[in-house]
Formats: C-alpha cells, structure tokens, sequence
C-alpha cells in the first residue's frame, strides 16, 4: 500500500491531512486554507455590515474570533466545502433526510469526509477496496464492503457527523493500480504513538513475579488473564521465591549444624509443609476463564477523544485480478 498517499497528524492540521489524504496529493497547505478562511470571514463581515456598521450586532461580530479557522490549525466545514469547490466536488450530509431518501448503498459512494470534535478525516474507494486514511494512524486501514456501512453507523453512533463527497476525484496512482490488484493487511495500522508507548513499556524493568506469570501462562494476543488466574499465578510465584530463600536458610543451618557435629534428622523445615498445604487449596480453587477465541476487535475514536474497541473490518490475501 506503498503508492497510497496518506499524511499523518501534524499539530492541529488534520483539515489539511483530510483534504490531501482525499485528493491523494499535496494539494492543500496550510496558508491556503488560511486565505479560503480570511475570504469567508469577510464575506461574513460584509453581511453583518448591511445591518449598519454602528449597530451593536455589527460591533460585537468584530470584538469575536474567526468561526472559520483559529491559530492551532483548525479549519471549518466551510473551508473545507469551499476547498472541494475548486475541484468541482460537494459535501452533503450523509444521515440527512434527504439524502437518506435516495437509499444509496454506502459502497456506490466514492469517499466520505467524518468529523468528531474539530477531527476531520477521509474514508475513500481506492480502486476497488475501501481505506480509513485518518491522519492519527501510522498509515492507511483496509475496509472490507462488508464492514464498511457497519463502520459508518458505527461513527454516527459515537457522534461523528460523516459527508458525502459527491463529484468526481483526481486521478491518482493508487487508485489505477488498486483497480487491478486487491490487498490484504495482515495487521492493523497502530496509532500515531502507540508504538512509541510500547517501546517504552518493554523497556520497563519487570519483577521476578512478573517473568515468572508471563513464563507460566504467557499471553497469545487473543484475550488478557482472568483476574483470578493471574492472582493465582502470582501467589504461586511469590510462593516460590518464598521457598527458594527458606531452601537457602536451611542449607546454611544445616552447613553450621554439621561443622558443630550436631545431627539434625529433619531435613526440612517445617514451615515449608505448612506453606505448600496452603497452596494446595488454591491451586485446585476453580476460576473463570475468559474466551476470546473468535472474537475479531479493532479500534474506533469514541466520544472523549480516545479510541474503543469495536469489531475489525476483514482482511484479504494479495491476489492478481
């Protein structure tokens, strides 16, 4: 998915990455959309100035701050609308009544712009596949049709307002090459930073108790430890250490008894037996199990800015058409 282009998050410019991504170019800067806004705050000036300049509506419009662009980088709906105009393309709103009438089937439709809390990202047909191109992924995400009407309602539920974009796109290289080749993602695209947090994670001393969990019940990636299965394991590790140092006492007493010649029949100590019958009870204490087996999860923007688990769109092996 090399010739795909797909800008990743710079501060807050995701209506530029949204726009690019779409047009599958570098066809939008920063100063650009800058310009459209200055353009569209004017106009509004203008408007509010037929009122009368010396009007209190007039007046108080000034003393506020442009609802089209603001100095992190954030852009409108109407920038971005007005963006698209240049290229002959149209925003409609996708859960409006009247688009809702038209019955379209969401993969007839070529690419959509989703919005949640002044984020802005594209989902367009590439060929013939679907791909999330949002700036926060390391890269592009492959959606299956199957997924994708799932995956827009999805959006709706947590919030997000999704656009049509109506008209025809640029030519672009990769949607010529996925016309005769379909993809496959074995792995999901991580986050912008989420490999960086992992890294960091794995370089974290771990405990001897940690080691010795993850050496007795180490994780597969379909599913975390039951809590009580992990309590269990601990308490066994922790046992075993446990026992190692009171191994270690003994022979040190039993190295001191010998040079003073005196016999000690009880090899062991007795506190061993006493913590090995506690143990036995837990060992055998039966716990829950969670089975994750078959389930198939991926990752979406909820409402409070982070990402929730939520079902993975398919996956396809690389074939020649």
């Amino acid at each position: 998915m090399e010739s795909i282009f797909h800008e990743r998050q710079e501060g807050s410019l995701c209506a530029q990455h949204c726009l690019n991504n779409l047009l599958q170019g570098e066809y939008f800067s920063p100063v650009e959309l800058s310009s459209i806004a200055q353009q569209l705050d004017e106009e509004e000036r203008m408007r509010m100035a037929e009122g009368g300049v010396s009007s209190e509506e007039y007046r108080t419009f000034l003393q506020q701050p442009s609802v089209n662009m603001d100095d992190s980088g954030f852009f409108s709906i109407q920038v971005i609308s007005n963006a698209l105009k240049v290229w002959g393309l149209e925003l409609i709103l996708f859960n409006s009544p009247e688009y809702q009438r038209l019955g379209i089937d969401p993969i007839n439709e070529k690419s959509f712009i989703c919005n949640y809390k002044e984020h802005w990202f594209t989902v367009r047909k590439l060929g013939k596949q679907w791909f999330n191109l949002n700036s926060l992924l390391m890269g592009p995400e492959l959606i299956s049709d199957t997924y994708l009407a799932l995956f827009l309602a999805q959006l709706q539920q947590e919030g997000y307002s999704i656009f049509v974009v109506k008209g025809d796109l640029p030519d672009c290289e990769a949607d010529q090459l996925l016309q005769m080749i379909r993809v496959q993602q074995m792995q999901r695209p991580k986050l912008i930073g989420e490999e960086t947090a992992q890294s960091r994670d794995q370089r974290l001393p771990r405990s001897d108790v940690d080691q010795a969990i993850e050496v007795n019940h180490p994780f597969e990636g379909t599913g975390m430890l039951d809590e009580d299965e992990e309590n269990f394991q601990r308490a066994l590790a922790l046992s075993r250490q446990e026992i190692d140092m009171e191994d270690e006492e003994a022979d040190l007493r039993r190295a001191i008894q010998l040079s003073m010649q005196v016999v000690e029949v009880n090899s062991r100590p007795r506190h061993h037996r006493i913590l090995l019958s506690c143990l036995i009870p837990v060992r055998l204490t039966p716990f829950l199990q969670k089975n994750c087996e078959g389930e198939d999860k991926y990752i979406l923007k909820s409402s409070n800015n982070s990402y929730s688990s939520n079902i993975r769109p398919q996956s396809y092996m690389i074939s020649q058409l």
